[in-house]
C-alpha cells in the first residue's frame, strides 16, 4: 500500500493536480454536443504528448523523459516564466553573428544604408556613416556609381548592377589557383571548406572580386559572417531582414523558453506588420525585440500601447501621416485623416469584427491618434508626439466622451477603454484558443478565459495559465487538432532530428517555399493558424519533398546524424519512426514506409547505398507523415 501511494505521488497527473493549481474537469453539459470531445480527458501519457506538441515548436531528443522527470506542473510553470529558465547557451552562439538583431533604429539605418544613401554620397549630398567599416562599404558602393556613364538626374540608379565595371579586386590576390578552382569547379563541401578559411579581413575584398550573380550563388555554402558580407555589398538592407528571419528560426529551434518563444510568434502575428513596406525593413527588428517579445506574459494594455507607439506599426499603418483636417489647411501636401490604424485597432487588435464598433468609431479612433508620429531619422526614427497637427476637438468612443483639448491623451484613452472592453476580453480569448487549443474551441473555455482576462485587468499571463490548466485543453478535442504552419513544421523537423544548425538562411527559403515567409504577410491579419489554410495536395507535397532534402542532409547550413539513423532502420526501420515521433506510427504511415521500402528502386541499389538511403527515406516520410503535420 505504501509503495502504490509512493509511485502515485510520482506520477505525472499527481504532479500536474496536487498543487493549488489544478487541471479542471470538463462538463459535457458545459458546452453543446458538437463539443463533446472536449470533456473526454486524455490519458497521462497523452497528456506529455499535448505538452510537447502545443506548448513548444516541437520535441527534441530526450525532451519527453525529461518531461518525466520534471513533471508536468512544474515544467508548466517554467514555461508560464521564462525569465526564471536559464537559456540555452547555444543559442546565444548561434545569435551572435547576426548583428543588426541588436541595433536602435538608428544604428540599423546607420549600419545598413540603404542605396539612396549611398546615391547621395555618390552625388557629394550625403553623409559618411562614422564606423570606419561601413564608410569603407559605401565608399566603394558609391565609388561603383562614379564610374557608370553620367545619367540624367532624374534616372532611376540602381547600385547592385555591375556587369558593365570593371572588378576592383582580384580572386587571385585572395585565394590561391587551386582554391580558385575549387570554387569554380569542386564539390559542394570543398567549396565550403574554402571560403570558410578566407580571414575575416579579406572578406569583403572576396566579396568584390566576385560579379554580383556569383555571390548570389556562394550565399548558401557561405559560413554566416561571409555570406552577411556578400549579402553587404549588393543589398545592405537585405542583411537586415535576413538577420531577422533567421533570428526567429533559431530561437524557435534552440531556446528553451519555447513557450515565451510561440508567444512571440502569436503577438507578432496578431499585431502583424510587413516588413518590405518601405522603412519597415529597418524598423521592424526593433519591434519584434522592444514591443513584442517584453509584453507577451505582461498586461494586455501594455503590449497594445507599444504597438501603438511603435515606428514600426506607425509606419505600416499610416499613422504616422495623420494629421487633423484643419491643421492640412496651410500645407502645400494634404496628407488629412487617416483611418488605417483606428480600423484595425478595433478591428483585428481589440475588439474584433464584431465587437460593436462603427464605422463612426474608427473616424473617431482616428482623430484621437493624430500627432502620434515618428521622430526625425536624426532623432532616433522613435516615436515622437506632434500636437501641432492632432485634431483637439471633441470625440466621442463607443459611447465615452473624450472632451476637447486632450492632446495625446486622447489616444491613451481610447486605449484605455479597449484593452478593458468586455469584447476585447472575448476577442483575444478566442484568438489564443484557435491558436493552442483548436479552430474551433469550446465556448466553455474561451468564456472561463475571457473572464480571467476581465478580472485580471488583462493580464496574459493569469489568461494563459486559465488555458493551460483547463480540462479543454489537455482534452481528446484538442489532441492533434491543429496542424502545423510551415514555420511550425520546418522547425519541428529540425527539433524531431536533433539537427546541427549552422545557419538558418536555407531554412528561410524553404519557409517561402512553403507559402510562409516570416514577416512578409502584407495583409494586418497575418497569418492564420487555421488547419484549411495550409492543407492541400501540393502543400503536402511541398513538405514531403523538404522532409525528404533534410533527411538526406540536403539543406545546407543543416547538419542531420544520418549515420545514427541507419542501424535502426537496417535492424527494425519501424523503431526509427517511433524514435522520431516519440509514439508508434499510424498504420497509414507503417504502409507507406514498408512500401518505399520494397520499392525495385531501392532494391536495386548496392547494399552500402541502400543501407544509408533507408535510414534517410524512412526518416523522411516519417517527418512528411500525416501524424507530424499535426500538433
Amino acid at each position: 500500500m505504501a509503495l502504490a501511494v509512493s509511485l502515485l505521488l510520482l506520477s505525472p497527473f499527481f504532479i500536474a493536480t496536487a498543487k493549488t493549481k489544478k487541471i479542471k474537469k470538463v462538463k459535457a453539459k458545459d458546452n453543446p454536443p458538437a463539443f463533446a470531445a472536449f470533456s473526454a480527458p486524455l490519458s497521462n501519457e497523452d497528456r506529455l504528448h499535448q505538452a510537447l506538441a502545443r506548448l513548444t515548436f516541437g520535441a527534441r531528443a530526450g525532451d519527453l523523459e525529461q518531461l518525466r522527470e520534471t513533471g508536468l506542473e512544474k515544467w508548466l510553470e517554467q514555461q508560464l516564466h521564462p525569465e526564471k529558465l536559464p537559456e540555452n547557451p547555444l543559442l546565444a552562439e548561434r545569435l551572435a553573428p547576426l548583428a543588426s538583431l541588436g541595433l536602435s533604429i538608428h544604428e540599423t539605418y546607420t549600419h545598413y544604408p540603404p542605396p539612396r544613401m549611398i546615391a547621395a554620397v555618390a552625388r557629394g549630398t550625403g553623409t559618411l556613416p562614422d564606423d570606419p567599416e561601413l564608410r569603407a562599404i559605401v565608399v566603394r558602393l558609391a565609388d561603383r556609381y562614379l564610374q557608370k556613364k553620367p545619367l540624367p538626374a532624374a534616372a532611376a540608379i540602381n547600385p547592385t548592377d555591375d556587369a558593365d565595371l570593371d572588378l576592383k579586386f582580384k580572386l587571385s590576390d585572395i585565394l590561391t589557383e587551386q582554391q580558385i578552382d575549387i570554387l569554380q569547379n569542386g564539390k559542394p563541401d570543398e567549396k565550403r571548406q574554402v571560403l570558410a578559411s578566407i580571414p575575416p579581413g579579406k572578406r569583403l575584398d572576396f566579396a568584390w572580386a566576385l560579379r554580383r550573380p556569383q555571390r548570389q550563388q556562394l550565399y548558401a555554402l557561405s559560413p554566416v559572417p561571409l555570406r552577411r558580407d556578400l549579402m553587404l555589398s549588393i543589398s545592405p538592407q537585405n542583411v537586415v531582414a535576413s538577420d531577422l528571419s533567421e533570428g526567429k528560426i533559431l530561437r524557435a529551434i534552440y531556446s528553451n523558453r519555447q513557450l515565451q518563444e510561440l508567444l512571440v510568434d502569436f503577438w507578432f502575428n496578431h499585431f502583424n506588420v510587413f516588413l518590405n513596406k518601405g522603412a519597415d525593413r529597418y524598423l521592424l527588428p526593433a519591434y519584434e525585440r522592444d514591443t513584442i517579445r517584453p509584453h507577451v506574459l505582461g498586461k494586455f494594455y501594455d503590449l497594445l500601447l507599444a504597438t501603438a507607439k511603435s515606428p514600426a506599426m506607425l509606419f505600416y499603418l499610416d499613422n504616422w501621416q495623420s494629421v487633423a483636417p484643419e491643421a492640412d489647411r496651410y500645407r502645400k501636401r494634404k496628407r488629412g485623416l487617416n483611418e488605417n490604424y483606428g480600423r484595425e485597432l478595433l478591428e483585428l487588435h481589440t475588439l474584433g469584427v464584431d465587437g460593436g464598433y462603427t464605422q463612426k468609431d474608427v473616424i473617431e479612433v482616428a482623430r484621437c491618434f493624430t500627432g502620434w508620429t515618428i521622430a526625425n531619422p536624426r532623432k532616433g526614427s522613435g516615436f515622437e508626439y506632434n500636437d501641432k497637427v492632432h485634431d483637439h476637438g471633441p470625440k466621442m468612443v463607443l459611447g465615452h466622451r473624450i472632451p476637447a483639448g486632450g492632446g495625446m491623451s486622447d489616444g491613451l484613452r481610447v486605449l484605455e477603454i479597449l484593452a478593458h472592453h468586455p469584447a476585447t476580453a472575448h476577442f483575444i480569448s478566442l484568438r489564443l484558443a484557435q491558436r493552442f487549443v483548436a479552430d474551433d474551441p469550446p465556448p466553455s473555455l474561451v468564456n472561463r478565459m475571457a473572464a480571467t482576462f476581465r478580472k485580471s485587468g488583462g493580464d496574459l499571463r493569469q489568461v494563459m495559465e486559465t488555458m493551460l490548466y483547463s480540462g479543454e485543453f489537455w482534452s481528446a478535442g484538442a489532441y492533434h487538432a491543429k496542424v502545423k504552419t510551415p514555420f511550425e513544421m520546418v522547425v519541428s523537423a529540425v527539433r524531431a532530428t536533433n539537427a546541427d544548425v549552422t545557419s538558418a538562411f536555407l531554412l528561410e527559403n524553404e519557409l517561402q517555399r512553403l507559402g510562409e515567409p516570416l514577416y512578409r504577410k502584407i495583409e494586418p491579419t497575418g497569418y492564420s493558424s487555421a488547419n484549411a489554410e495550409w492543407v492541400s495536395s501540393a502543400a503536402l507535397l511541398d513538405r514531403m519533398n523538404f522532409a525528404l532534402a533534410l533527411a538526406r542532409n540536403r539543406v545546407p547550413g543543416v547538419k542531420v546524424n544520418v549515420a545514427a539513423w541507419q542501424a535502426l532502420a537496417e535492424n527494425n526501420p519501424l523503431s526509427l519512426a517511433s524514435e522520431i515521433l516519440e509514439q508508434s506510427p499510424s498504420d497509414q504511415t507503417k504502409a507507406a514506409i514498408e512500401n518505399m521500402l520494397a520499392a525495385p528502386d531501392l532494391q536495386k541499389q548496392n547494399p552500402r547505398n541502400r543501407d544509408r538511403e533507408k535510414g534517410s527515406l524512412v526518416a523522411g516520410l516519417t517527418l512528411g507523415s500525416p501524424e507530424f503535420q499535426r500538433r
